[in-house]
């Protein structure tokens, strides 16, 4: 999906085609529509499927990146999106996590790399990048492959992080997310 609500794709001759949208939110419903698509048409999913929704600006984001992010999540179920079982997109507080860390599903944490400041993504995670077997009581069934829609709201780059002495400055990172968001080293932009 280009800017201007642009798409472009090739056929299974190679032949480039191009699709404009009415509007942005067209080209964003289009784009989910090929991932779902694209997911449906795989025998076994074995890796997380990304669709980039929007760019965003600046450097793609690598591991040891802390980034703060809104998402949304819902059940894949019936061959597309089913019940939302997670979302901080109404919420005052965004998610902040460090990429590589651990600290969240191995699905995000591949399907997040290479997104931009202000980027949206959508991705498909099969239960094994996910939750597995176990799921999350009253919330994730076993074995759910699970959709998110992502944006990343602010970076951190780890290579901004280093003080003078060229050590990381990140060791003061509480191992357990703080309840209040803190704005700290995130610029103001």
């Amino acid at each position: 999906v280009q800017p201007n609500n642009y798409s472009t794709f090739y056929d299974d001759q190679r032949q480039n085609w191009s699709i404009m949208f009415e509007s942005e939110k067209a080209a964003v419903d289009f784009s989910k529509q090929v991932c779902i698509a694209k997911c449906n048409s795989c025998p076994a999913l074995d890796s997380v499927l990304c669709q980039d929704l929007l760019l965003g600006e600046g450097q793609g984001v690598e591991g040891g990146d802390s980034l703060e992010v809104a998402y949304t999540g819902w059940l894949f179920q019936n061959n597309g999106l089913g019940q939302v079982f997670d979302s901080n997109v109404n919420k005052d507080k965004l998610l902040r996590l460090k990429l590589g860390s651990g600290k969240v599903i191995k699905g995000w944490e591949e399907g997040m790399l290479g997104m931009k400041k202000g980027g949206r993504r959508f991705l498909i995670i099969p239960p094994a990048w996910a939750y597995g077997a176990q799921g999350v009581a009253g919330r994730v069934p076993p074995d759910s492959t699970l959709v998110f829609e992502v944006e990343v709201r602010r970076v951190k780059l780890a290579k901004e992080c280093s003080g003078s002495d060229g050590l990381s400055v990140s060791s003061r990172d509480s191992p357990a997310p703080s309840p209040v968001p803190s704005s700290d080293g995130f610029s103001s932009d």
